[in-house]
């Protein structure tokens, strides 16, 4: 599950409108009480946990991980027709692709953060690869019951996008290094939002983590290789397992709140669910969002973070130890999934929450918002696409990425046949 300007919040919560109306501009947060909020407090893993880690299981590159990919994604012809049926309306997707068997209707896993080398470097490439990570969810629904243990779990598809025409993917799995580098134990998160700078990638934890965690941190240095395959994760007898995945990353950091998040309110500590990449400030920025239900009324904030230069030891631009925000606002629209920020306007994705139905993607400026009209839908406001989550600008070819996430049944529950409408996708940013 991720984020114009120069108008001054009125004193008091601004009224919500109902859910599709124009949720009018954004209003600065200018409160120093309320900013400080938002403030986040960095940790970093001892280099000697992450090296320990290291001496006990082989390490790999993105390029590796990219050579060994074993699942095909279908390209847009081969999907069917419930998937291409979540894309938007307008603008039109001009990429899409779907999963795998198996990842096309799986439910114990949903499609959430998105970033890619179009984000880790200006030129789009990682090496020479084009990449794309798709950050996955473990569903934790009370529709089904799943192993307590594989709770909270999750997992990032390397997406090869060398070749337009076959994409294909790995599954990585991230962890938390233990016992000083000896061991590594399971990496809880909802991964709601992924961005990739440089060598790093943070992803947005749980609402719920134990340290009060916001972001975690990886690093592309450090992708290391499991000796054993078995469902456990962590140490096992013979070597190291991570769920029957070939992959680990472990997390090199993290930056926590004071205390937990409150997910009911935008008046207390943030919950964040998503985060995007904005390359168009100077320093680049990330840009993270709350999310409260399309039926609901609470006005969400979208914030900023300063990334420092890529190739330091942690991201985020901080003092002290602590990472303030550069800016932040509170916005009436509901929904949002992820927030992508370009030339101060921000695409704020309302996924909307009923079978069938198209989002809405909301064009917030300084002092107005917009969005992209179309027809054939219950709204001429909902032309995105359905249930989309994290989103990521490819900045070198201006494309907007995006994935949906359903392969709910027909009664929009996780319990009966699964319907597939899960697809990758991009559109032109020009095209709003």
């Amino acid at each position: 599950m991720a984020v114009a300007l120069l108008a001054m919040l009125a004193a008091g919560t601004p009224a919500q409108a109902a859910p599709g109306d124009d949720p009018g501009p954004i209003t600065t947060i200018t409160s120093a009480s309320d900013l400080a909020k938002l403030t986040l407090t960095q940790h970093q893993v001892l280099d000697t946990t992450i090296s320990k880690l290291g001496t006990h299981l082989d390490s790999v590159g993105v390029d590796e991980v990219l050579k060994s990919a074993n699942h095909p994604m279908r390209n847009r012809s081969s999907c069917r027709a419930t998937e291409t049926g979540a894309l938007p309306v307008q603008p039109a997707a001009s990429n899409a692709y779907c999963w795998d068997t198996g990842d096309d209707t799986t439910r114990e896993f949903l499609p959430q953060g998105l970033t890619s080398s179009g984000d880790a470097d200006d030129d789009g490439l990682w090496g020479t690869n084009k990449v794309i990570i798709s950050a996955w969810a473990h569903n934790d629904s009370t529709d089904y019951s799943w192993p307590e243990e594989d709770g909270h779990l999750a997992r990032f598809a390397f997406i090869d996008a060398n070749n337009s025409s076959a994409f294909k993917y790995r599954w990585v799995l991230p962890v938390i290094p233990t016992e000083g580098g000896d061991n590594f134990a399971k990496f809880g998160s909802h991964v709601g939002g992924a961005v990739w700078f440089g060598d790093k990638l943070l992803v947005t934890a749980y609402n719920t983590d134990g340290s009060h965690n916001a972001l975690y941190v990886f690093s592309m240095a450090h992708i290391l290789q499991a000796s054993v395959n078995a469902h456990e994760i962590g140490k096992v007898s013979g070597g190291y397992s991570a769920h029957g995945y070939q992959y680990i990353m472990p997390a090199i950091g993290s930056y926590s709140l004071d205390a937990d998040c409150d997910s009911s309110s935008s008046d207390n500590l943030p919950c964040v669910a998503s985060i995007t990449l904005d390359r168009s400030t100077s320093p680049f920025t990330i840009v993270a969002n709350e999310w409260f239900s399309s039926g609901g009324s609470t006005p969400a904030r979208i914030f900023r973070y300063k990334l420092a230069a890529p190739g330091g030891e942690m991201p985020l631009v901080t003092s002290g130890g602590k990472a303030t925000v550069s800016e932040a606002f509170k916005t009436k629209a509901v929904g949002l999934q992820s927030v992508l920020a370009h030339d101060n306007v921000f695409y704020a994705d309302d996924a909307r929450g009923g079978r069938g139905q198209h989002g809405i993607l909301w064009q917030l400026r300084n002092s107005t918002t917009t969005w992209r009209g179309c027809s054939g839908t219950d709204s001429e406001k909902a032309c995105w696409a359905q249930h989309a989550e994290g989103a990521s600008l490819w900045w070198s070819t201006q494309q907007m990425w995006s994935q949906t996430e359903w392969a709910a049944d027909a009664n929009s529950h996780w319990i009966d046949d699964p319907i597939p409408e899960r697809v990758l996708f991009s559109v032109p940013l020009n095209g709003f």
